[in-house]
């Protein structure tokens, strides 16, 4: 049955002197999650948010929290997160082994939250392997983590689609997350490919109608999917 796409703004790109007023707007146009981005200085040259924002954010929206974290130690950090209230956490692959992998899924699933797991660019889809079964979503990066407003990895679609395909080898269905120059050009691409939610930075919050632009990359990865659901069905 087909499932509309979720955008899930990332506040990195929002104005942070009116970040309540910039989270309560994307609700009301009907963004799917705020996902927000840590990152540690570390694992990605940048330093954003931390655990104060996500408790505030908790405070304001009821929206799902959906916290990328970009940080070497997740093991160690997780509980934190956690318990300011974070309702979907991503951990890199890049920065645990199978085991590790293992232990930070069920850390988060023990809280009552949901368990994703992230991919870099050229980490190959293989490393999901121990966890594909076990996770809540996957998480594609389309760009190198550290920075918003970069450009969309051309072929990154079809990174998409091999996640897709292994997961379904193995009888499992995790959503499957993109994120780094996702907007109405590049939506289609993935969302044809398999992606069910869209990270959107600069294409939601840099712009003057960021209501409309939500809406637009929306519709345009929904008609992507839809038109590759038929195409699928007539193969």
């Amino acid at each position: 049955m087909f499932e509309p796409v979720k955008i899930a703004p990332s506040i990195l790109s929002a104005d942070f002197m009116n970040l309540g007023r910039d989270v309560a707007l994307i609700e009301e146009a009907g963004a799917g999650y705020v996902h927000v981005d840590v990152m540690d200085g570390h694992f990605v040259p940048n330093l954003t948010m931390g655990v104060p924002v996500v408790k505030q954010l908790k405070k304001t929206t009821s929206l799902p929290l959906d916290v990328h974290l970009m940080i070497s130690n997740p093991l160690e950090q997780l509980p934190w997160f956690l318990d300011a209230g974070a309702d979907s956490v991503t951990v890199h692959a890049e920065v645990l082994d199978a085991d590790g992998l293992a232990r930070a899924v069920a850390c988060i699933h023990a809280a009552g939250a949901k368990a994703a797991v992230s991919l870099k660019p050229r980490t190959p889809v293989g490393a999901l392997a121990s966890v594909i079964a076990d996770v809540d979503m996957v998480l594609v990066m389309s760009v190198e983590p550290g920075f918003s407003g970069q450009s969309y990895i051309e072929g990154s679609e079809d990174k998409v689609a091999r996640v897709v395909a292994m997961a379904t080898s193995v009888g499992a269905s995790p959503l499957v997350q993109v994120d780094g120059g996702i907007g109405a050009a590049t939506a289609p691409l993935v969302a044809a490919a398999g992606a069910d939610v869209l990270v959107c930075g600069n294409a939601v919050f840099a712009v003057d109608d960021p209501a409309r632009a939500l809406a637009e990359v929306a519709a345009a990865a929904d008609e992507a999917r839809l038109a590759a659901l038929a195409a699928r069905k007539e193969a």
